[in-house]
């Protein structure tokens, strides 16, 4: 992932894949041009990359040049398009071949068009390296694609984001994690996590994904998966991490119009918490931060003897026991703040006081995101 000004742009179409596309461009116009001299119009600034390589495909002779329009000087409307720089030859008679690197609107080629009629050139084809079908509005005709692409802001490859990514050579699409928040709570045993969870998902309208739900439906419902993980149960041997990320991405896949998550009880490794990273990256999101309540230890014991009164969980019953399971969680959470913690993204609460006390702790913390 490359950060360009304020946007972050992930991986999108490697130089191979460009590569190939050029090639089938410079074969399927040679095919049709056959032993004439053709003239490729190059148009500034987005096309010069394009060019460039497109010509040392090109195994016939050919004349190049190129134009230069308003729009690409930063005018607001592409409405008002203006030939700034012309052609320096005489075209009439003349097959050309205009290169563009993208064509989305084709709000340019209107200009186009109007600028190779006036040149009274035999014929007049348009060759793009990219095309985005979903946002043309136009009916010229478009000879040559090398790639359809979705309807998604790119940059590399000769586009820019406000003048920088041309240089690239290969394209990054824009990432957008603006529209979800997604959290990962922790909290030691006794420190309330489960009770602000349902507090917090309701206040933002997030889906709580609890580990130990999600494996209990899918073993239940004997899914896939679920049969897949009781396997490794039964034999005593730990569920691969795959297996797991494979669970949270279908709870993720339906919910896919959620605002974010609330991920409980997992990640509890760093190869988990790449893992998650991957996963949301997968989506176009990220993990927003990792909060973990924080509770005197004398107080989770406290308050853990007093739940085993009523709960009926001989692990809430024996001090000892509450007491080892106190320890592996910190033993877990450290090597897990650490790694947010070098994101940016750890965020530790006190979780002592009233449970509308934590809350609003917590929701702070949420709002500053």
């Amino acid at each position: 992932m490359i950060k360009l000004h304020d946007k972050y742009f992930k991986p999108f179409i490697s130089a191979a894949q460009i590569d190939k596309a050029m090639q089938k461009l410079a074969d399927d116009i040679l095919k049709d041009v056959g032993d004439e001299i053709p003239v490729f119009v190059g148009i500034l600034n987005g096309s010069f990359m394009v060019v460039s390589d497109f010509v040392k495909k090109y195994k016939n002779p050919c004349e190049v040049t190129f134009i230069k329009l308003a729009s690409y000087e930063g005018v607001k409307s592409t409405e008002d398009i203006q030939r700034l720089i012309g052609l320096t030859q005489d075209l009439t008679g003349r097959t050309v071949v205009v290169l563009e690197d993208i064509i989305d609107t084709g709000n340019t080629l209107a200009e186009v068009h109007r600028i190779f009629k006036n040149e009274k050139v035999k014929s007049l084809k348009i060759a793009t390296l990219f095309y985005k079908p979903e946002a043309y509005k136009k009916d010229f005709k478009l000879h040559y694609v090398g790639m359809e692409i979705p309807n998604k802001f790119i940059v590399g490859y000769g586009l820019d984001y406000d003048g920088l990514g041309r240089n690239l050579p290969e394209v990054y699409q824009i990432k957008d994690t603006q529209h979800m928040t997604n959290l990962v709570l922790f909290g030691p045993p006794g420190a309330g996590k489960g009770t602000q969870a349902n507090f917090l998902k309701e206040k933002y309208n997030l889906v709580h994904i609890s580990t130990g739900d999600v494996f209990r439906y899918n073993i239940k419902n004997e899914t896939a998966l679920g049969m897949l993980a009781k396997s490794y149960m039964d034999k005593g041997e730990l569920v691969p991490d795959q297996v797991t990320i494979d669970m949270l991405n279908a709870e993720v896949e339906k919910n896919a119009d959620a605002n974010g998550f609330i991920f409980d009880g997992f990640p509890r490794t760093n190869a988990q918490a790449e893992a998650l990273d991957n996963l949301m990256d997968t989506k176009d999101s990220q993990i927003n931060a990792m909060i973990a309540l924080e509770v005197d230890d004398e107080i989770l014991v406290e308050r853990l003897l007093k739940r085993g009164e009523t709960s009926g969980r001989a692990d809430d019953a024996d001090e000892a026991i509450i007491r080892n399971r106190i320890k592996e969680y910190y033993q877990k959470t450290a090597i897990l703040k650490d790694f947010y913690s070098a994101q940016d993204k750890y965020y530790g609460v006190d979780g002592v006081g009233s449970i509308e006390d934590i809350t609003v702790r917590l929701s702070s913390v949420i709002d500053s995101l």
